[in-house]
């Protein structure tokens, strides 16, 4: 047997379907940043243990429900309000602590979007760290993600699992990703000062997982990326035989990486103001640089 952490923020929609497929295990912790709709509330109707805490980031919740929170068994899972456990899932899962050949499994998610499985331009497979060993496994934060940082070896199970992205409507999954790419753009000028891309997990990486992660870090360096993410997901990923939803989410994607980008140009006209704020001198004296270079060229043009 593993327990099941399941994470919530305003869930009130999905909350309780999400638990009602958690109950195959005895053990089921709701770890709830302070909803404001009735989430703790449904919640508490179930036979399980509610805990809330405030969220910070999603690395910082993760770190901090994996320390604070115990837990009746050594191997955990966790899970997301608009994600289901399956039946075939919960079993693989039961088999795959048993045998401990690893001390983390990663899982692969079913996008299911307008009703319909996004099979194609999801790059499905795309997996997860979700079912592992606690204390060998942590998280840090990566955008408006995280990425686990893994103490041994890790494997890939078969079963996957359902992700119900627009549950709440469009109105919801939008807002979210106005929030969602805040962070991302923060991390996308973090990596592109600081980061580097991995040509060799690009085309030869083991896993999804350190090819999905190089690619990536590839696509912060090209030009266009919205209009390639939507040509990549449509086209070269088949998004285009997942029929009109397929269509809606590569064009949601696409907009998604829009703003992003116009997230990190504001990002750096802010910061460019701020350190001009800071030191006028040499804001000033850089601006006369540019603006003598200008005249020269335009002299001699």
């Amino acid at each position: 047997m593993f327990s099941i952490y399941i994470l919530t923020y305003n869930e009130e929609i999905d909350i309780a379907p999400c638990i009602e497929s958690a109950l195959l295990s005895n053990d089921v912790i709701v770890v709830d940043s302070f909803s404001s709709d009735r989430t703790v509330e449904i919640a508490s109707c179930y036979p399980i243990r509610v805990v809330q805490h405030k969220f910070e980031s999603h690395g910082k919740q993760r770190t901090w429900m994996l320390e604070s929170i115990p837990t009746k068994y050594e191997w955990i899972y966790i899970l997301e309000a608009d994600e289901r456990m399956t039946p075939e899932l919960f079993q693989e899962c039961i088999e795959a602590a048993k045998r401990q050949d690893a001390i983390g499994y990663y899982v692969a998610e079913q996008v299911m979007f307008m009703g319909k499985w996004i099979r194609h331009s999801t790059q499905y497979p795309r997996y997860q760290m979700r079912l592992f060993q606690k204390g060998k496994v942590w998280f840090t934060d990566y955008g408006h993600t995280e990425r686990e940082v893994c103490n041994g070896s890790t494997s890939f199970l078969k079963e996957t699992y359902p992700h119900y992205t627009s549950g709440k409507g469009l109105s919801r999954w939008i807002e979210k990703h106005n929030r969602y790419s805040t962070d991302e753009a923060a991390e996308t000028i973090l990596q592109l000062e600081q980061g580097s891309v991995n040509w060799w997990n690009l085309f030869f990486g083991r896993t999804e997982v350190e090819r999905r992660r190089a690619l990536k870090d590839l696509s912060l360096r090209l030009p266009f990326r919205p209009l390639i993410r939507w040509v990549y997901m449509y086209f070269f990923l088949g998004g285009i035989l997942d029929g009109q939803a397929g269509f809606a989410w590569c064009t949601l994607q696409a907009f998604y990486e829009y703003l992003i980008l116009l997230k990190v140009q504001e990002m750096k006209q802010i910061q460019v103001s701020d350190n001009a704020k800071v030191n006028p001198v040499a804001a000033t004296t850089e601006a006369t640089k540019h603006l003598v270079v200008g005249a020269g060229l335009t002299k001699r043009a």
